[in-house]
């Protein structure tokens, strides 16, 4: 290759990928000037092809609305099914219903629930935003992006890279099987201790989701 053509070639590769640094700082910038105040907050993941029809989207929008009423935050990933149904809940419970919303390939839009709004292209870059605004993280049925969700939040709090917080799995029926599996494989292999799945409270019982997350935000000083 001729030199110059290849120097020019490198110098075109610096450049976007130092626009793509700014890029990503404009993001995170974006994220903590928009959260910085919003108060305790709690996450809620879930399947995006939820129906309004579906059990998940009426617990997601019941248990939303009880914890706005209580105090708090909801945030989403700000697009249909589950997520839809907790912001719509924040607002049925008269709290601030926040959504984190990603640029996909196929076109994710924002619910109509929304009180905040943040757009993001990075996905590494919302999920700090999860995890730093979060006392609680709330998981109903869902697919990949639920199991992303739930096992990044367990390996931040396993290896204390954040201060644990509760992460509840909502539906027995569904999380049942999983939770069974780690307890009968994974522990008893000593891939995991024993312990380390306190951090998973699976349950049916909304108000003990309620209570719970009341009780950390009092130790929290909220």
């Amino acid at each position: 290759m001729d030199p110059d053509k290849k120097k020019y070639i490198i110098d075109e590769i610096s450049a976007q990928e130092a626009w793509r640094l700014f890029r990503i700082l404009a993001e995170f910038v974006e994220g903590f000037d928009t959260l910085a105040n919003i108060g305790p907050a709690v996450t809620f993941f879930g399947s995006a092809r939820a129906t309004e029809k579906e059990q998940e989207y009426t617990d997601a929008r019941s248990l939303a609305a009880k914890l706005a009423k209580d105090g708090c935050a909801i945030i989403t990933g700000g697009g249909p099914g589950v997520m839809e149904a907790a912001n719509r809940g924040a607002q049925d419970g008269g709290g601030l219903s926040v959504g984190l919303n990603i640029e996909l390939p196929f076109e994710q839009r924002p619910n109509v629930y929304i009180d905040k709004l943040v757009g993001f292209r990075y996905f590494f870059v919302r999920k700090v935003m999860f995890v730093k605004y979060s006392v609680a993280f709330v998981i109903l049925p869902g697919g990949f992006g639920t199991m992303d969700e739930l096992f990044e939040a367990l390996t931040l709090i396993q290896t204390r890279k954040i201060k644990p917080f509760p992460v509840y799995l909502l539906g027995k029926s569904y999380w049942g099987g999983l939770v069974d599996w780690l307890e009968e494989v994974m522990v008893k292999e000593g891939k995991i201790s024993a312990e380390e799945l306190d951090i998973l409270h699976v349950v049916d019982d909304q108000q003990e989701i309620v209570e719970g997350i009341r009780a950390v935000r009092k130790a929290m000083g909220y």
